[in-house]
């Protein structure tokens, strides 16, 4: 719909000059200005002709045919015009419009077609290489067209789009690519405000939308400038609850400036302490297993720290509930190292240390290291070596009562079972035993070197038998009878 006025409006400062021009046709590209100007003189009473403001008004009625630039060179006009804090019904309006038209489903290919007579045609002459290099993706290629917003109407921006149940995972993406493009031109004090906002606009979205990623390069940003504590916090809470996703090489952040140790604990502590408080309603098994797996990885980082004191190290050690981990091996592996770099360790402080770990998750191999392992404080060791005790036990309590049920067995069940023995007893060998258990393997192994020697005894003498002749046999009559039977 095409309207006219008769009146062409400039606006110079706070001064509008009137002057006719006979007909000036209202499109996109002046409709914002026209009511402004309308507003700013108060023309809303209609004469011989409708007033300025209900002409301009009603030109809205038409904006769902307006095509896609005209849309931007009409918010583009609001932004030039309106402040934020001024609700302009027709920024609403044409900012509604746009976001509409993004969350329908028949945008992305109604782009990629850039059909001439379509409603939703979009100008391509806008289109940077970020868009070409993404092949025209149908998420994104609409990022680089609304990067004009300065910093006070984005965030009017977003809230609308969380309104019309826009995709929280696509506005993340562009949060990340506003930041990016503003910060070529901005001023410190600029940067600041603009992270603090997208930090804030960030905390309104769904947790599982965030990208750990995008989250960690958030947070390099913002630790070179001064933000709040506050954004900082919610910024730290965000990477928090996304944890599980996370890998290693994100939480090796380099310590605070005039900090001896090399990688900045204090940050893991507060990631892990948000992560857990999140609640036990929504921490699955495999979540905090994840986050285990990710913490025993950390541990054996800083642990070579020789800057590092016991009582961070400690922290650490003691995040995570014990249900966290299935196996305590790499966590003893952490621990090990640690013990072996900071060796003036009193025993208390090794104690204290060593607290967390569970013998009954250590396997076989880490208990008997542990056993011998004088870095370790002796009532750890100790205990370790009652476990590996106690693990023989079951293992050789287990092998008795299959004695018990098996009964009589066959020639074949018979060779399974000597197979089954000496498995047990070469896996009885890897323990440190005590002295009886030491001698009585002594004595086995001497039995069968025993039982090695005689047999080979009886083929030789099953040899020599085979070679005596017959007639020398048969010429000892009775006698034959006291040869010996050694291997009859």
């Amino acid at each position: 719909m095409q309207l006219c006025c008769d009146l062409e409006v400039d606006v110079n400062g706070e001064e509008v000059f009137m002057v006719d021009k006979g007909r000036t046709e209202i499109t996109p590209a002046n409709v914002v200005l026209l009511n402004c100007a309308a507003q700013f003189m108060e023309m809303e009473s209609d004469g011989p002709r409708p007033s300025l403001l209900n002409q301009t008004k009603k030109s809205l009625d038409g904006i769902n045919f307006w095509s896609w630039s005209e849309l931007l060179v009409a918010l583009r006009e609001c932004q030039d015009l309106l402040s934020a804090s001024n609700s302009s019904l027709i920024f609403d309006k044409v900012l509604g419009c746009v976001i509409g038209r993004l969350a329908s489903p028949i945008v992305a290919s109604t782009y990629t077609s850039s059909s001439e007579n379509s409603s939703f045609h979009c100008s391509c002459d806008t289109r940077s290489s970020y868009c070409i290099r993404n092949n025209f993706s149908q998420i994104s290629w609409w990022f680089e067209d609304l990067l004009f917003f300065n910093i006070d109407l984005i965030d009017k921006v977003i809230k609308m789009m969380m309104c019309q149940h826009f995709d929280h995972a696509t506005i993340s993406k562009f949060l990340f690519c506003y930041q990016r493009s503003r910060f070529l031109s901005a001023t410190h004090t600029e940067k600041c405000k603009i992270t603090e906002v997208i930090i804030n606009l960030l905390s309104l979205l769904d947790r599982s939308s965030l990208s750990c990623k995008l989250l960690f390069y958030i947070f390099r940003v913002a630790s070179s400038l001064k933000i709040s504590k506050h954004c900082k916090s919610i910024l730290e809470n965000l990477i928090g609850l996304r944890l599980d996703q996370t890998t290693i090489d994100f939480l090796l952040v380099p310590s605070p400036r005039r900090k001896d140790y090399m990688y900045d604990v204090n940050l893991v502590l507060r990631l892990v302490n948000a992560f857990c408080n999140e609640g036990s309603c929504c921490l699955s098994p495999m979540r905090l297993r994840k986050v285990a797996s990710l913490l025993d990885s950390y541990l054996a980082e800083v642990a070579a720290d020789s800057h590092l004191n016991p009582s961070k190290f400690a922290a650490i050690v003691m995040l995570l509930p014990d249900s966290a981990r299935e196996s305590h091996d790499r966590l003893f592996q952490a621990l090990d190292i640690y013990l072996e770099v900071h060796g003036g360790l009193c025993e208390a402080e090794k104690m204290r240390i060593c607290s967390a770990l569970n013998y009954a998750k250590l396997s076989t191999n880490a208990l008997r290291h542990l056993a011998r392992n004088s870095k370790f404080p002796s009532r750890i060791a100790i205990q370790a070596f009652i476990n590996q005790q106690s693990k023989l036990e079951n293992l050789l309590e287990g092998k008795k009562h299959l004695d018990t049920f098996s009964g009589s067995l066959s020639a074949e069940e018979s060779i399974n079972e000597k197979e089954n023995s000496d498995q047990i007893l070469l896996y009885a060998k890897r323990f440190n035993l005590p002295r009886e258990a030491e001698q009585l393997d002594a004595q086995l192994q001497g039995m069968q070197c025993r039982v090695i020697e005689l047999e080979k005894f009886c083929g030789i003498m099953q040899t020599q038998i085979g070679n005596i002749p017959r007639t020398r046999l048969s010429s000892l009559g009775n006698n034959a009878r006291f040869l010996p039977k050694l291997c009859s």
